[in-house]
């Protein structure tokens, strides 16, 4: 497998875990929905959300409107199905083209102490691990409030129809 056939095969478990995550902060039980706790799970899938977003833009490959700030505001769970949704589609529409020559392509972007020069396989994958990193700290909220942690591991999606079972 080529490295673009694997950005989106890996995008497939991000999909998979995307959903696994709003089944979780949909877990918690509804007295626990007003404590802080869980409106920092809520902003953390928020925040995974908006970076999706930021990166097509980065990418030259912006959904219509402004690029969302890193940490949008008053975002509900009731919100974020839609919000998913809609950033998963158009990454799928832009992973479909991804070859070779675009993973080499460097871009350039801001960051807080300038500009930073990066090639889109190296903002590919850092867009694939942050998402990894904040799903595990979703978890964590949604077990402490009550709700159902889910592992989004990518062996645990991958493992289905490959594993032998123990005789």
């Amino acid at each position: 497998m080529n490295l673009s056939s694997r950005f989106r095969h890996w995008y497939e478990h991000e999909r998979y875990a995307n959903a696994k995550t709003l089944e979780m902060l949909q877990s918690v039980p509804e007295a626990n929905q007003s404590r802080p706790e869980f409106h920092k799970a809520v902003g953390k899938m928020a925040h995974l959300v908006a970076a999706r977003k930021r990166w097509l833009y980065r990418l030259g490959h912006p959904l219509p409107g402004e690029m969302p700030p890193p940490f949008p505001p008053g975002v509900t769970l009731a919100d974020l199905p839609k919000q998913v949704q809609e950033t998963e589609a158009a990454w799928v529409k832009y992973l479909d083209q991804l070859d070779e020559r675009e993973l080499a392509r460097e871009i350039e972007f801001d960051v807080p102490e300038g500009k930073m020069s990066w090639d889109v396989a190296s903002g590919l994958t850092q867009v694939s691990g942050h998402a990894w990193y904040h799903r595990g700290q979703i978890a964590t909220l949604v077990d402490m409030l009550g709700g159902k942690p889910v592992d989004t591991d990518y062996i645990v999606w991958c493992k289905t129809g490959r594993v032998t079972p123990k005789k």
